[in-house]
């Protein structure tokens, strides 16, 4: 069964594929007839194409004349009564006027009488009030009754007055009789030789009263007296200045009544700079110097500079890796060294900052000490940040503006940018520079130029104690 199943399936096929696939031969080409009169293939006649033909234009001979206007002809007017009308004549003679007639008897009218005729009946006119009369008011009141007055019966006799005494007899008594009185004191007698008498008399003094003993501590500017020790009282001064603290007992005068914007210049004096200090006793605004504590010259210099009228800061640097103990010691030593300092300033080399632990022991030592604190900027500020929150004046330089040794056309520049940010600053800026030659004379033009007349140029305390 399996094998007629095979035969009828290979006849099958092999039939398919000797049949024709119904449309799958290529059409036939059938040619079409064009039917007879409709002209589809007439040839068509070569012929040259009609273009269309230009207007003809007029020519210049043919132009239409325009005769010019006539003028006018007034001929037609010639018979016409042109002549104006006569001024009518007016008569101003009114004598002649005559009255009008009288109207007839019966129309009630009367022409001589002046009264309206009003209608029937006629109302009252109103009449004129009266003047009233003018209350009677009196200006001088009655007073009232004095009330009577009972005699008080007291369990004491009656006095009778004192007579009359005479003034004579009051002027005898008074110096015995008469209370104290302020009396005005007389005209100081002029002066005169003492006698011996008065002399001798003058040794006699009046003791001082007891209210006067809970004053003698008591210190007052008058001069010294015989007996007194002026020992006493420069040590009450020196304990008052003692009490102060250092930015306060040793900052120079400074005044800023029309409240510019604060900018301060220190520059470093390490001993090494050229620059006499004669240059320097006659700028024109005030300077601060930085003195370098490890240089020998450094107390010597900073006397010079305060005598000057000059503020003194006090340079340092900590080792690096510094503990809290060593900031303390360090902090003594530099201190000791310019006594007259009115703030602490980091040095260029190793600073203040090499530590956290050193860092944060110079609030409470400069708390205590009364002295400011002028860094370097370093990270995000910190140290200044926390030696504020204690209390000490603290304030970061702007810029450290001839760090490169630059020109002094460089360092002008860097002053105009320093004064244009002052303005935007509340409580003023820090500039830091060097004792040199090019920053001198820069500072010198600078100072002539009118962008250092729009800030306030002040000695560093001045600006430590605005953020404070």
């Amino acid at each position: 069964m399996l094998t007629g199943v095979v035969v009828s399936g290979l006849v099958l096929g092999a039939a398919s594929l000797m049949t024709d696939i119904p449309g799958s031969g290529q059409p036939e080409a059938v040619a079409l007839g064009v039917p007879a009169g409709s002209e589809f293939d007439r040839a068509r006649e070569d012929r040259e194409a009609d273009l269309p033909r230009a207007e003809d234009g007029v020519e210049p001979g043919q132009m239409p004349k325009v005769d010019a206007p006539a003028p006018d002809d007034l001929s037609s007017l010639e018979g016409a009564d042109t002549d104006p009308a006569e001024r009518p004549v007016t008569s101003e003679d009114t004598d002649g006027l005559s009255a009008p007639g009288a109207g007839a008897a019966d129309s009630g009218l009367d022409p001589g009488s002046d009264t309206p005729v009003l209608p029937s009946p006629q109302a009252e006119e109103p009449s004129i009030p009266e003047d009233e009369t003018a209350p009677d008011i009196s200006t001088d009141p009655a007073q009232p009754a004095a009330p009577e007055v009972t005699p008080e019966v007291s369990a004491f006799g009656e006095t009778e007055p004192d007579p009359p005494r005479d003034p004579e007899e009051d002027a005898a008594g008074t110096g015995e009789d008469a209370p104290d009185q302020d009396v005005a004191d007389p005209p100081a007698p002029a002066a005169t030789a003492p006698d011996e008498s008065d002399a001798a008399g003058a040794g006699t003094q009046a003791e001082p009263s007891g209210d006067e003993e809970g004053a003698t501590d008591v210190v007052t500017d008058r001069l010294p007296t015989v007996g007194e020790d002026p020992a006493e009282d420069a040590d009450a001064a020196r304990d008052d200045s003692s009490r102060r603290p250092a930015i306060e007992v040793n900052a120079a005068p400074f005044e800023n009544p029309e409240g510019k914007p604060l900018m301060s210049i220190i520059l470093i004096d390490n001993g090494d700079s050229p620059i006499g200090f004669e240059a320097l006793e006659s700028f024109p605004y005030p300077l601060s110097f930085a003195v370098d504590a490890s240089w020998g010259g450094a107390t010597a210099a900073a006397q010079r500079y305060r005598e000057a009228g000059f503020e003194v800061l006090v340079m340092a640097n900590l080792p690096e890796g510094a503990a809290a103990a060593d900031a303390e010691v360090a902090m003594q030593t530099v201190l000791d060294a310019v006594p007259g300092a009115v703030a602490v300033m980091e040095g260029t080399d190793s600073g203040l900052q090499s530590t956290r632990e050193a860092a944060g022991q110079l609030a409470p030592i400069l708390l205590d000490t009364g002295h400011g604190l002028v860094l370097l900027p370093e990270g995000l500020d910190t140290t200044r940040k926390l030696a504020e929150r204690e209390g000490v004046p603290a304030a970061t330089v702007f810029r450290d503006f001839d760090s490169k040794g630059q020109d002094a056309t460089v360092i002008r520049r860097f002053l105009d940018q320093a004064a244009f940010k002052a303005r935007q600053e509340e409580d003023g800026i820090v500039m830091l520079g060097r004792l040199r030659a090019d920053t001198v004379s820069a500072l010198l033009l600078w100072g002539l130029q009118d962008r250092a007349a729009s800030v306030a140029l002040a000695p560093v305390s001045a600006v430590l104690r605005a953020g404070n």
